[in-house]
Order: C-alpha cells, then structure tokens, then sequence
C-alpha cells in the first residue's frame, strides 16, 4: 500500500550561516584518512591535498590516480559516446582539465560514481593520469542518481542504474528497500528498471506516471523486494503486449498520432481520475491488463487522439 507522500517546506536559513569557515576546512590526515593516502602512494598516484569538506565538514583528499586505475562503478549506465566526443573536444580547445572526478577506493581498484563521461574522454585523449576527489565512504558509490550533473538521465539509463544498484545492496546486505530511498530517487525506478532489461525498446514514459501514483518503496529486505518487483514488471509487461497490439490496430484503422501509446495507456488507466493518495499496486496493474483485453478500437474518434498531449517518450 503507498503511504500518503507528504510535502514539507524548505526552512529559510541566513546568509553565510551553515557549515564551515574557511579557516576550518583546514585538515591533516590521520587514522582513516591518512590510511587512504598512504593507499593512493601505494597504487603509483599523488595526494595533492586534504580538506574538510565545507558543508558538512567531512573529510576528502584530492588525489591524481594512474587512469589505468581508475574505473566506472559497475552498475552504473554506458557512457554516451558523442557527450564523450564533446568533452573531448573541450579539454582540448582548453588545454586543461579542470573538473576532478568523484572516486572511492574499492576491491583494490577506484572507482567513480560520479565522473565516467570525463574518464573517458581522458582515456581517449591518452592522458596518464587523473584527478579525483577521493571519499573514504564508499557508500558514495550508490548516489549515482544524486551526484550525476554532467548529463542527465533519461528515464531508460535512470531505471537501469537503479535495479543495478539495488541488486548489488542486495548481496551486500538485509536492509530494507524502503532504506535506499535516496540512492534510489523513485520506486518506480525499480519496477521499469526491470522491465526495460527483458524490453529495452520499452517505452516506458507512457507507465511512468502512472508509477508515480501506485508505486511506493517496499519495506521488505532487498532481495525479497526484488521478487515483488519482478512480479510487478512482468505485469507490466504483460500490458504493454496488449497496449501494443491496440496501438497496431489503431494504426492499422489509419490513426498516426505519436501520442497513440501514451492514449491508450490512459484510457485503461483505472485511476485515471481518482483522487486517492493510496492504491493497491497489483489490483491496479490487473484491472489494466483486463482492460486492455476489452479495448475496442472501433470506437475511438481522431479527435479523441488529437486532443492527447504530453511530450514524446524520452528513452535516448
């Protein structure tokens, strides 16, 4: 049952107010951290430098690692090959790099969750090495969602990220699924990350809003959650066969609309115009497919179709 999301308002806070002074990100490592350090040494790199972070007054070195050291975090998404011909490009027009990757150290190897485009596009310029702010919480390597700012997630690669992380917390641990909300974003996420690997042509924007509504965190360990989150996208899947096969008979009747999937998926929608907060995530997704099996196509009008609006699906 999805709890009732409740929106609470940003407290004001005065200028120049939180974290730490200057003066005070001041730092010289020791146990951890110097541990860490004496790491990078060790692996052939550089500790440029040590400071507290300014926010949050946590600890971070600023390090330049041999690149052929440094790798993605393995269930994050495949870079994107002209975001990496443009970086390239820029680096060099500059002639400087001057954007350090974020980076964890990790089964003897470091790992960054926060900076592959750039990594690559290093590696394709054959540079030797690389600057990374260097965290020793490697719990880091699981806001990927949070961190990402050098180009944005599409609905496909933010699903995919997702259910990835999520199998990998689970080997790791019995937590509960509801306890990564952070690292996860959405739910939804979850479900359609699923989805999208037995169907990566899926178009999944026309069910995300829905999602949205119906699909909340589970507070069940990891791994059972991932169970009820198979279920879920198999039934999902199971409606989109039969959105499908509408959307082909419609066209087939002679309607082009680019809008005929997201058309169909509201019209069997069976909370379309309810203004609950809670549902039952299966009962929704089996009166859908029941739905789909009634729908009949004789009795759609093109003006139906004309008035639909929404943008196009967003899979890149």
């Amino acid at each position: 049952m999805a709890k009732k999301k409740v929106v609470r308002r940003r407290k004001k806070v005065q200028p120049a107010s939180v974290g730490l002074a200057a003066t005070d990100t001041k730092t010289t490592p020791s146990g951890e951290l110097q541990a860490l350090a004496e790491q990078v040494e060790q692996d052939g790199g550089a500790v440029l430098a040590a400071y507290r972070d300014p926010f949050g007054g946590k600890d971070v070195l600023l390090v330049a690692l041999p690149i052929d050291r440094i790798d993605p975090t393995p269930y994050q998404r495949d870079p994107s090959d002209p975001h990496v011909k443009r970086l390239m490009a820029v680096i060099e027009k500059i002639g400087q790099f001057l954007d350090p990757v974020i980076a964890i150290h990790e089964h003897d190897r470091y790992w960054t969750p926060n900076g592959n485009h750039r990594l690559q596009a290093l590696k394709r310029l054959g540079v030797r090495s690389v600057v990374a702010l260097l965290l020793p919480d490697p719990q880091v390597a699981f806001k990927i969602l949070a961190l990402n700012t050098e180009k944005a997630h599409n609905l496909r690669e933010k699903s995919l990220e997702t259910i990835r992380m999520a199998r990998e917390l689970a080997r790791a641990g019995k937590a509960a699924e509801s306890d990564f909300a952070f690292e996860f974003e959405q739910a939804p996420y979850l479900t359609l990350g699923l989805a999208y690997e037995q169907r990566p042509r899926l178009g999944g924007g026309a069910y995300h809003p829905l999602l949205r509504r119906i699909d909340d965190f589970l507070d069940e360990p990891l791994a059972r959650a991932l169970e009820e989150r198979q279920s879920r996208a198999s039934k999902l899947l199971a409606i989109d066969d039969r959105v499908a096969a509408i959307v082909n008979r419609l066209k087939a009747r002679g309607f082009t609309s680019p809008y005929l999937k997201p058309f169909v998926v509201a019209r069997i929608n069976p909370i379309r115009f309810s203004k609950a907060t809670s549902f039952d995530v299966d009962q929704v997704l089996d009166k859908m497919l029941a739905s789909a099996g009634k729908f009949n196509v004789d009795k759609i009008k093109h003006e139906e179709i004309a008035r639909t609006g929404g943008a196009a699906e967003e899979e890149g």
